[in-house]
């Protein structure tokens, strides 16, 4: 059995390392772009160097498939393997915006088993382990039980006329915190249209499912993860009731950007 205290202080302090560079607490920070519109920096470096030798060392069996590490295909053999993000939101990190956080999920046959986000920006720490519920700071939550979709909370920049029945709330750059929006009932809905990667969103769907909210991709089909090719078309998260209706909302577009 994992030791979930140590997972948690290992976490904590890949949070800790990662705002020791945040320039919105004043931090001088280097960053660049991997390829045009995909930016990186050195905590993200320094974070995921940091995950690989503390969580290998805390669990020698499992698996490894991060952001910013080259993928090794033998991962695909593991039973257990993390997955990570070291800095999920990068863009609101480089510019010192504090909607980014450290997110770390093990996997167990394809499911997450424990899911963690750390976001000391935000003086917030989600985690979920499967069967066990969800907590933010300790504290029990529980995703928005919404019943109507018409005027669902939904974090976003501009809604779409189509959406305009919607109402838009903050949106962090991290998909994983705009998904724990849900689990906390801050948001009803959230839901993308790309293709994204598993590490955006293990720890997050885990924590939303476990607050009670129901999770898929943006077609109402189950998410897998440590596949051969880690991405899902979409990912969508939302108060159960609403549900079929988000997925029936967004089957057009879906079809059409796939």
């Amino acid at each position: 059995m994992i030791d979930r205290d140590r997972l948690l202080e290992i976490t904590r302090e890949a949070g800790r390392i990662a705002h020791s560079r945040w320039p919105g607490a004043g931090h001088e920070l280097s960053s660049w772009e991997k390829t045009p519109g995909n930016p990186v920096s050195e905590a993200d470096l320094e974070v995921d160097a940091f995950l690989r030798r503390e969580l290998g060392a805390l669990l020698p069996s499992a698996g490894w498939l991060s952001e910013e590490t080259a993928d090794d295909p033998s991962r695909l053999g593991n039973d257990l393997i993390w997955l990570v993000d070291p800095v999920d939101g990068t863009r609101d990190f480089v510019r010192g915006r504090n909607g980014w956080a450290v997110s770390v999920a093990l996997i167990s046959a394809g499911r997450p088993l424990i899911g963690i986000l750390s976001a000391p920006a935000r003086d917030e720490e989600w985690c979920a382990v499967a069967g066990q519920g969800a907590t933010l700071n300790e504290e029990s939550i529980m995703a928005s039980a919404r019943e109507n979709f018409s005027g669902a909370r939904i974090p976003i920049d501009q809604l779409p006329s189509v959406d305009s029945d919607l109402v838009m709330v903050e949106k962090p750059n991290s998909i994983a915190l705009r998904i724990a929006m849900v689990a906390a009932d801050r948001a009803d809905l959230v839901a993308t249209l790309r293709w994204g990667f598993e590490w955006d969103v293990a720890a997050a769907t885990l924590i939303a499912r476990e607050a009670g909210a129901q999770v898929s991709d943006v077609f109402g089909k189950p998410l897998g993860y440590n596949k051969r090719d880690p991405r899902d078309f979409g990912v969508l998260a939302c108060s159960p009731a609403i549900h079929g209706e988000a997925v029936a909302r967004l089957a057009d577009r879906a079809d059409r950007l796939k």
